[in-house]
This record gives C-alpha cells, sequence and structure tokens, in this order.
C-alpha cells in the first residue's frame, strides 16, 4: 500500500511541476516559435520517466528558456544633462569616451531605436575602462552584466554546447543575459584581446555573429537551439592592444582610445576619487588624514610607473592603513603626511624618475618610447671597438628593433662621406648598440632616428644635445616615418624634464591629443629627414 501510495503521490507532484512550468512558458512570452518548442519539450517530459537521465536535462532546459529574457525592457534615462553630469562627476578627463556615449545616447532619444552600435575601449591596463563601463549602465539606467574573455579557447564558452552532451550549458553570452534579466543590458565583454584558440575551435570567431549589428539580431546559441535577439543590447568591449584583437573582429567595433593619464590628471583623480573611496573604505574621517598636494606628485613620480591609478590607489590605501594604526596606537588626533616623512611610511622610492642626462656626451640619445605603462624615455647608447665590421645588440631587443638598428647603420655607412665619417672605421670596427634596462622587452617601429642619432655621434665623436628627445621610424634613403602613441610619448618626455622633441612630419596631424600643459613646456620640432634630426640633436 505504502509502495502505490508513493508511486501515486509522486505523480501528482510530476503533474503539478508540469503545470506549473506550463503556466511559466505561457507567462514567459516568448517568440512563437520558441513557445512551440518550448510546449514540445514540455510534452517530452510528461512522457519520459523521471529515472531516465533524459528527463532532468529537459526540465534544465525548460527552465533555462524561462529563466531568459524575451521582452523585459529597463527604461533608459533620456536626460542628457542628467547623464553629462553623472559622467563629469565620476571621471576626470576622458573627453572623448564621455562625448562618444552622450551621442549614442541622443540619437537614441532621437529615434526611439538601440543605435546597434559595439564600443570597443582600448587602453592600458588601469585607465578605467572596465569602471567607465559600469558608469555608462548605470547614467543610461541599465542593467549592467560582465563576462571576462581572457584565456577563453573553447568555442562552446560563446555559443554553448549541444544538448546531446552530458552536463551542456549555454554561452557566456546567454548566461549573461539570463544574469540580466532585460533584453537590453550594458554588456560589458572584458580582455578580449586576450582570447585565445586551439584545437576546440576559435571563439574570436564564434564572437563575429555576437558583435556584428547585422547578424546579432538572430545569434544562435547550440544549447537554446533557436535564434536569440541581441540587438538591443549595448555591447561594450575592452582591449589592453589593439593589434591583438582578429582584424574581422575589430571591424565590427567602434574603437575608442583611452591613453594613459598625464601627472596632473593622476593627482586630479587622486584628490576628486582615490582619497575620498579609500579614506570611506578605512573609515577615516577627513579631518584624521592630510595629505600634502606635493606628496601625490612624489608618489606618482618615485613610487608608480603606470598608465593608469591602480598602484597610486594602493599607495594611498597603505598611507591610510598606516595613519589608523598610528592614531589608535599614539592616539594622534590627525596624521600629517609630507614629502619629509613619506619615505617612513612607503619605504624607500621604488622608482629613478627618468630625469634627462645631466652631462652630454657622444654616442648617446634619449629616445621616446610606447610601453605598457604609457608613455617613457629611453635612451640608446652606440660605441665602437676594433673588430671585423660586425653589429652587436643587446637589450632585449624585439624584431622590429633589431631591423631598425640594421638600417639606421646601413644609412650612416651610405652616407659616411657625407657626414665625415672614414669609411674605413666601418671595415675595422665592430659598432656596439646597446638599449639599458635589459630585462625589459622592448618593441615597436619608433628607434630608427634615435639609433642613427646615436651612430653618427659615436662614429664622428660629436656630442649630443641632451634636453632633445626623438622618436620615428627611419627608412634606407633617410625619410622620417610616422610612428604611434605620440600622446603618451610627449608625456613621458615632459615627466623627464627635456626640453625639445623631435617627431615626424606626419605626426603633425596628431598634435591636438597632446595636453596643453605640455605642448606649452616643450618645443615640438617636425622634421622629414635624418638630416634635420642630426642638424637639431647634434652640437
Amino acid at each position: 500500500m505504502r509502495a502505490i501510495q508513493n508511486e501515486l503521490g509522486d505523480k501528482v507532484r510530476r503533474e503539478e511541476e508540469i503545470e506549473e512550468l506550463r503556466e511559466l512558458i505561457i507567462k514567459a512570452k516568448m517568440p512563437k516559435n520558441i513557445e512551440e518548442k518550448a510546449l514540445q519539450e514540455l510534452a517530452r517530459l510528461r512522457s519520459t520517466p523521471t529515472a531516465m537521465a533524459e528527463s532532468s536535462i529537459i526540465k534544465t532546459y525548460l527552465d533555462f528558456l524561462v529563466a531568459l529574457p524575451w521582452h523585459e525592457q529597463s527604461e533608459d534615462s533620456n536626460d542628457l544633462v542628467a547623464v553629462k553630469e553623472a559622467l563629469d562627476k565620476n571621471y576626470y578627463g576622458l573627453e572623448k569616451v564621455k562625448e562618444r556615449i552622450l551621442e549614442y545616447l541622443a540619437v537614441k532619444i532621437m529615434t526611439n531605436k538601440n543605435p546597434q552600435t559595439i564600443l570597443c575601449l582600448v587602453g592600458p591596463p588601469g585607465v578605467g575602462k572596465t569602471s567607465l563601463a559600469i558608469s555608462i549602465a548605470e547614467a543610461l539606467n541599465r542593467k549592467f552584466v560582465k563576462a571576462s574573455l581572457g584565456g577563453v579557447r573553447d568555442e562552446s564558452e560563446i555559443r554553448g554546447h549541444r544538448r546531446t552532451y552530458i552536463g551542456a550549458l549555454p554561452g557566456r553570452i546567454l548566461n549573461g543575459m539570463k544574469t540580466a534579466q532585460t533584453v537590453n543590458p550594458v554588456f560589458l565583454l572584458d580582455e578580449i584581446d586576450k582570447m585565445a584558440s586551439d584545437y576546440k575551435g576559435d571563439p574570436a570567431s564564434a564572437m563575429l555573429e555576437v558583435l556584428d549589428p547585422e547578424q546579432n539580431a538572430n545569434f544562435s546559441d547550440h544549447y537554446l537551439e533557436e535564434p536569440y535577439d541581441l540587438s538591443q543590447v549595448l555591447f561594450i568591449t575592452t582591449a589592453n592592444y589593439l593589434e591583438n584583437i582578429p582584424a574581422p573582429l575589430r571591424d565590427r567595433m567602434e574603437i575608442v582610445e583611452l591613453s594613459s593619464y598625464t601627472e596632473h590628471e593622476k593627482y586630479e583623480i587622486a584628490i576628486r576619487h582615490l582619497i575620498p573611496k579609500q579614506l570611506e573604505a578605512h573609515g577615516l574621517k577627513e579631518e584624521q588624514f592630510k595629505l600634502d598636494s606635493n606628496v601625490i606628485y612624489y608618489i606618482i613620480q618615485h613610487y608608480t610607473r603606470e598608465a593608469g591609478v591602480r598602484e597610486l590607489n594602493r599607495y594611498i590605501g597603505s598611507l591610510i592603513r598606516k595613519s589608523i594604526k598610528e592614531i589608535l596606537i599614539s592616539k594622534k588626533e590627525f596624521v600629517h603626511i609630507t614629502k619629509d616623512n613619506v619615505e617612513e611610511y612607503l619605504g624607500k622610492p621604488k622608482f629613478v624618475h627618468n630625469e634627462l642626462e645631466k652631462v652630454e656626451r657622444v654616442g648617446v640619445v634619449t629616445g621616446l618610447a610606447y610601453t605598457q605603462y604609457g608613455g617613457d624615455t629611453l635612451p640608446v647608447e652606440v660605441t665602437y671597438y676594433k673588430g671585423k665590421g660586425q653589429l652587436v645588440l643587446t637589450g632585449k631587443l624585439g624584431d622590429v628593433m633589431k631591423e631598425s638598428a640594421q638600417t639606421a647603420l646601413s644609412y650612416v655607412k651610405a652616407n659616411a662621406e657625407k657626414f665625415d665619417i672614414n669609411p674605413d672605421l666601418f671595415k675595422e670596427n665592430d659598432v656596439h648598440i646597446h638599449v639599458p634596462e635589459g630585462a625589459i622587452p622592448k618593441d615597436g617601429p619608433s628607434a630608427g632616428i634615435t639609433i642613427a642619432t646615436a651612430i653618427y655621434s659615436a662614429l664622428s665623436n660629436r656630442v649630443v644635445r641632451n634636453e632633445v628627445g626623438m622618436t620615428g621610424e627611419i627608412t634606407l634613403r633617410g625619410l622620417v616615418l610616422p610612428i604611434g602613441g605620440l600622446k603618451e610619448k610627449s608625456i613621458a618626455a615632459h615627466r623627464s624634464g627635456l626640453k625639445k622633441i623631435l617627431i615626424p612630419k606626419e605626426n603633425l596631424r596628431d598634435l591636438d591629443e597632446i595636453p596643453n600643459e605640455v605642448k606649452e613646456s616643450l618645443e615640438i620640432i617636425a622634421v622629414e629627414t635624418v638630416d634635420e634630426v642630426f642638424k637639431n640633436a647634434i652640437k
């Protein structure tokens, strides 16, 4: 009797579950084709015994269908002024990015439709790409979801597994939509340049359908088996290096570059955002902690070397923690941190602030480089000694830089008589080019004229002006080719105390990007040929 009752009880419970699911499916207001499929699966569930594995697979699938948003929308904020104020309050600088977001919203208000835009925020670590995406969601009054793509190497992470496999799961995109519970969230695809591919498939190719405005209205997930409309989602992607994003994927996105911050911008960010946030996080009142403004600059220059403000934020947090300890142990009312006592709290400075050469030397030229920390100065040293005319390169140089060195040497060799250099010097001596800080890999097409100037200076025994920095690539005919990252490089020159920088003539179009405070303190000279470089750099 007990066995019969249990069996009947299970049947009643199962019927109740199936009826509940039917109600939820109808309530979800799915598109007609998907609703029909869901009801078919429900009929299969009813006829499948509970003991079979198939039963739980169908039940999981139906639960997922019901949990997905099909028509729920969040109401966008249509007050452009309020959005502008919110972005200005949360972010100092980044004018281009803020302008682009306001344009997006303005078009939406005008057309009453979602502009199909995929924004890609590209910039070094710590400049605020992820937090900017969160701010965009808050400003637009939308739900925010994030999927981290770093190290994703399996196509099924994006498209999901087919339901024939045991343990099949939907992809990250539909999982994100399920979390958002609306059809128009701000969806952040973080670190899109870090996706890898292997024998399991190429996730970057699977992303093409997600990020193509022409296709994503019918996004196909293997698990769902039916098209899902992603056209109302505002996709935002982030990347550190634009070059690492596959070209077809880059073509579908609107690139917005966030470059590294100037020292003044870092100072403003620290005053407006970092210090108040850290004080609040550590429960310290404003009147209990005083930090001199020159201390912030000192920390930026001597304790951090970064494009963003993450490290600066950590040091401010460290100062506040040490201050709290002092207040509680020594019963002080407040802690005042000055340039004289900052080392007691943070220890010895980590970095020697890259300053220009104190003495003008032969064969040493200051180049400007673009690194993962933003811009930096890069001294290039050249010497020669008795040998067989070989070229020796040291300093962990990449292939592009090795080729630049070869080209620079060939140019000086070919024009030896013009530069009053004895051609026999090349036959009887080895030329050694060294770029210090050997542990740091260095590559990129911008050191050609720097190396050429150092070779010319060493072989002609003429001194290089120490207040001049330069960037540009060289051709065998002595022409100066354009480079990238001019803003970061000019900021580095300004920070290092250089007075004059030489840039390729074609880069004059990029002068608008350089902050005014940098332009005012630097003499920027555009050069077209290597001869002009020598004229300006060598005494």
